[in-house]
């Protein structure tokens, strides 16, 4: 399947998992902004250490940066799913100019259960399993369930940052919403239900074209 696809959608509404998912499903290539430039600072690069500051106040790291990254990433392959990028129209042009989008899928989400969700995730220092202290697999001692490690809360998971992620996600990514909404290729999912229907909304627009 020679897709490319965008996920847009708030921090916190599910773009990872359903990314995941989507992979599996159908075999393309997942490029995660977040992932790609924590992978950058972890190991100290030129562009981590310039993106660092950025990431750590919750703002955007700047176009150029992210263009370039995504432009050697996504070389030549026939399809891909964008996860995190683009976040402004900037961007969105920017991406016109590299490849063409088939499909654009919003996964709503409000400003409560944004903060509701990220603020009660937690990660395992060691393996990194990724839980949420209100779901029922969460760990209650404070402990990772696969392997035992510390579970901690991110940085960019405080309260305060997640505000001014989302306050910055509403300023400068929501027009997208409009840019792709013109074009025809914006389809619009409810983040407010489960992960699984999620998904199954999300294979309806993919495998319908």
């Amino acid at each position: 399947m020679g897709r490319r696809i965008i996920l847009l959608g708030p921090p916190g509404a599910g773009k990872g998992t359903q990314a995941k998912w989507l992979v599996e499903k159908t075999g393309l290539l997942h490029l995660s902004t977040g992932d790609l430039l924590r992978d950058e600072v972890a190991r100290r690069t030129e562009l981590g250490m310039n993106a660092r500051a950025f990431m750590d106040r919750g703002d955007l790291v700047p176009d150029d940066v992210i263009i370039e990254m995504i432009r050697g990433k996504i070389g030549d392959a026939e399809g891909f799913i964008l996860d995190g990028f683009p976040r402004t129209v900037a961007q969105a042009e920017a991406l016109a100019r590299i490849t063409h989008v088939d499909h654009v899928l919003y996964i709503a989400l409000d400003r409560e259960q944004v903060i509701a969700r990220l603020t009660s995730r937690r990660v395992c220092r060691d393996c990194g399993w990724i839980t949420n202290i209100l779901s029922n697999d969460a760990a209650t001692d404070g402990a990772c369930r696969d392997c035992g490690g510390e579970l901690y809360q991110r940085d960019d998971d405080r309260r305060e940052v997640i505000e001014n992620r989302f306050d910055v996600y509403i300023g400068a990514t929501a027009p997208l919403i409009a840019y792709y909404g013109k074009l025809g290729i914006l389809s619009e999912v409810d983040g407010n239900q489960s992960p699984e229907a999620v998904l199954v909304q999300i294979l309806a627009v993919v495998e319908a074209a």
